[in-house]
């Protein structure tokens, strides 16, 4: 029987669709989900609506977007090591055929390996989606020093805050330039950086995706700190020399998340220490994705955009 489910499409940069797909048959290995939610990166999946994604395998129009999808397993093969019934993350699927899964979770039913799925406690309900950035917060800093400043308090730079908390940090800064932003704190201090006089921070994490900030941000380290570039930048990050040389400064790069990420941020989630709640502030129904794209990438109070897909598999 061939499978086919509801998705959005990113036919061009500033086109959007929703519509039908054919799916890839499943295989032994693979698993059939149900979407019940998926999340609208407003950082990633952004440069692919504006046409500002840097080269990076698998690009190209038409493609499905979105890499934070839960829902339930309606089919198992019998090598995909699942059961049907499970509530799973799915952080992507390329079962699209010629239309490109870029990260391909947005939409009604997904088919992939069972291996790629985590399973998750259905009470989380859409704040399952969020488990994707927070485990990029969490990946950020694992085997690392926590941050000591976070600059932006966006969903990604409001998890880096609180697992930081939740792994018994000294509750770090944040720094936020939009007043509607700075509310919701959960344990640390949410602060307008011109308020801020330090200049000796040994961790600094940059959550905003400003390309812009290296230069004050180097400007704000202790000797021998380190400035952790967390978000996704599309332009060129470059900085000058010499503040950095006086420093001794360092900069890394914090890459996609792993597995182990996902499973601390799950047993962090399920232990109570770490919360996911009011980070979602927007939510629409499947059949007006395309509007809700929009919005979640031009109104600046959209924090988190989820899409219901119950009843459109």
């Amino acid at each position: 029987m061939s499978l086919a489910a509801t998705a959005v499409v990113l036919d061009e940069p500033g086109r959007i669709s929703v519509r039908g797909l054919a799916l890839t048959a499943p295989r032994a290995g693979d698993v059939v989900v149900e979407t019940a939610f998926s999340g609208v990166s407003t950082g990633t999946e952004r440069l692919l609506w504006n046409g500002s994604m840097p080269p990076f395998p698998g690009m190209g129009y038409p493609l499905v977007p979105g890499y934070e999808a839960v829902g339930e397993i309606v089919e198992a093969g019998p090598e995909s090591g699942r059961r049907v019934g499970e509530t799973v993350f799915v952080p992507g699927a390329k079962c699209f055929g010629e239309i490109r899964g870029l990260f391909g979770a947005a939409a009604g039913a997904l088919v992939t390996p069972g291996a790629r799925v985590a399973p998750v406690e259905p009470a989380l309900g859409e704040s399952a989606a969020l488990l994707a950035l927070a485990a990029t917060a969490h990946h950020a800093f694992a085997g690392h020093a926590q941050p000591e400043l976070i600059v932006g308090h966006g969903v990604l730079g409001r998890l880096v805050a609180r697992i930081a908390v939740a792994l018994g940090a000294e509750p770090p800064i944040v720094w936020e330039k939009l007043p509607a932003r700075r509310p919701g704190a959960d344990g640390y201090l949410v602060i307008d950086p011109e308020n801020d006089p330090r200049r000796d921070y040994r961790v600094i994490c940059d959550a905003s995706g400003d390309s812009l900030l290296t230069d004050a941000l180097i400007q704000r380290l202790a000797p021998g700190g380190e400035i952790v570039l967390a978000g996704f930048y599309e332009t060129r990050v470059s900085f000058a020399f010499p503040p950095a040389f006086m420093r001794e400064a360092r900069l890394r790069v914090a890459a996609e998340w792993k597995p182990a990420d996902l499973a601390a941020v799950t047993a962090l989630t399920a232990s109570g220490r770490l919360s996911l709640e009011n980070l979602v502030t927007h939510r629409a129904p499947a059949r007006e994705a395309a509007d809700a794209y929009r919005t979640a990438f031009e109104d600046p109070s959209c924090l988190k955009m989820i899409i219901d897909w119950k009843g459109t598999a």
